[in-house]
């Protein structure tokens, strides 16, 4: 019974592109009691993974939170998947407004405390005590109505790029940190006042509203199904926009256009850009704004230090990061010294320029666009000596060769073969069915594959 991914990334993305398939990037929640999630994990992972569903979900006691993408044939499918729980009986799907294929490359289910982390203890009020859901046309006209707060309970990278016009946006970097903040800032307005609050997908406002219902608000309300159902809705019934930029999502595509407004800039040089990218070098994986100029002059980087730390050899590189907390990477932070032109919290959101259609987004697909062929995985690895060892499956290799060690764990390291020993022989070339040894300057786990670069 499979119950984990066997594939990396890109043995995935390969998968993905030889079926040629399209496929759909979606999300959705719900909350419920869950009496044993680790069961419910089990049970959803082995029913996903027949159906070629992939994607980042987590289960708590309290719920289920998902982003997901599914074959488009298998959708229905997966939908049952869903329905054959009582809680989920006609269960709001979001689409997204733009798809990637690669969006999602493997399929994480995971337990956790909560489906959110809200910092809230739930047992203080009622969680199910909720705000009005709006849809996308009775949103605008609440937002039209001067006794209208609106607040946005996203974090700072999120909402730097795309907003509702006049809506507040808490310069944080969790959800947890906006609650109290708010609560504070709109203490006096909590008789008279509309609270009307919207996040990506509603399960960060499905919380909220029901918090600040309990700290006295009289009338919240709460986008239905976020900032991409109300895309989606605006689109089908030719209603305006009061959604500005880009919608920052949890993927690979880390955005999708909504309008075609740019809000944002560069944080490099303050060119008009909403291009979120991570910084190349693996000891930073910064989360920050990048104009394509920026770019190619950077190399992806987000400071000369890290440009310089990236052209270090492999193993110099390693022994700087040694000991550093790289954290969750792709998400991670999101602010630096380093980024002049960085912007969080503006009071509204001003048109700086209007994307072309050409964007080309910057993103771990970037990595996977180097031309290989596997050649193995990993039987040993030999800590005291830092050497490991590898089952020759496909092809073979030789001293010299450009390689990719890739995993989980590992990430993707390239290095070049120096000695090699073949079948614990000194030798210059491995075959399928030998096992080859050689030095490698990080720490290597059975998961790894072996890859050799072709081009």
């Amino acid at each position: 019974m499979q119950l984990y991914n066997t594939l990396s990334a890109e043995e995935r993305k390969e998968l993905i592109d030889q079926a040629g398939q399209q496929r759909l990037t979606l999300s959705f929640y719900a909350y419920a009691h869950i009496e044993d999630p680790q069961k419910f994990r089990d049970d959803l992972f082995i029913q996903w993974n027949k159906l070629d569903a992939l994607g980042r979900t987590y289960v708590a006691k309290e719920g289920i939170n998902a982003q997901m993408s599914v074959p488009a044939e298998n959708f229905e499918a997966f939908r049952e998947t869903l329905e054959a729980y009582d809680f989920m009986k006609g269960i709001r799907l979001n689409v997204a407004v733009e798809h990637d294929d690669h969006s999602f490359l493997k399929l994480t289910v995971k337990v956790r405390h909560k489906i959110v982390a809200d910092g809230l203890n739930d047992d203080t009020f009622d969680v199910t005590n909720i705000g009005v859901h709006l849809n996308a046309k009775d949103f605008n006209t609440i937002l039209d109505d001067p006794n209208t707060i609106i607040v946005d309970f996203r974090n700072h990278y999120e909402s730097e790029v795309g907003r509702f016009k006049g809506a507040i946006t808490p310069d944080v970097e969790t959800f947890r940190e906006s609650l109290p903040i708010i609560n504070d800032q709109l203490k006096n307005f909590k008789e008279d006042k509309n609270l009307v609050m919207y996040c990506t997908g509603g399960i960060r406002c499905e919380k909220a509203s029901a918090y600040f219902k309990h700290q006295g608000f009289k009338n919240v309300y709460q986008l239905e199904g976020g900032i991409i159902n109300y895309a989606k809705q605006i689109k089908e019934e030719g209603l305006e926009s009061k959604f500005i930029g880009k919608n920052f999502v949890f993927d690979h595509r880390l955005g999708e256009r909504i309008t075609d407004d740019i809000i944002a800039q560069c944080h490099q040089c303050g060119k008009p850009c909403d291009t979120h990218t991570n910084c190349a070098n693996d000891g930073c994986h910064l989360l920050f704004i990048q104009c394509d100029e920026c770019a190619e002059k950077m190399e992806n980087c987000c400071s000369s230090e890290c440009l310089e730390t990236t052209h270090l050899s492999l193993a110099e590189q390693v022994k700087r990061r040694r000991g550093i907390q790289v954290g969750n990477k792709i998400f991670r932070k999101g602010k630096s010294d380093s980024l002049v032109f960085k912007k969080s919290g503006e009071p509204d959101a001003v048109s700086l320029a209007k994307a072309t259609g050409e964007e080309k987004p910057r993103n771990i697909r970037q990595k996977l666009k180097i031309k290989k062929t596997i050649l193995g995985k990993a039987e040993h690895y030999y800590v005291k000596a830092g050497v490991a060892q590898f089952l020759i499956t496909n092809g073979e290799v030789k001293k010299g060769d450009k390689i990719i060690i890739s995993g989980p764990t590992t990430g993707n390291q390239e290095m070049e073969i120096g000695e090699m020993r073949v079948n614990g022989s000194s030798d210059a070339v491995g075959k399928a069915g030998d096992k080859v040894t050689f030095n490698v300057p990080f720490r290597v786990r059975l998961s790894d594959k072996l890859f050799k670069i072709t081009e």
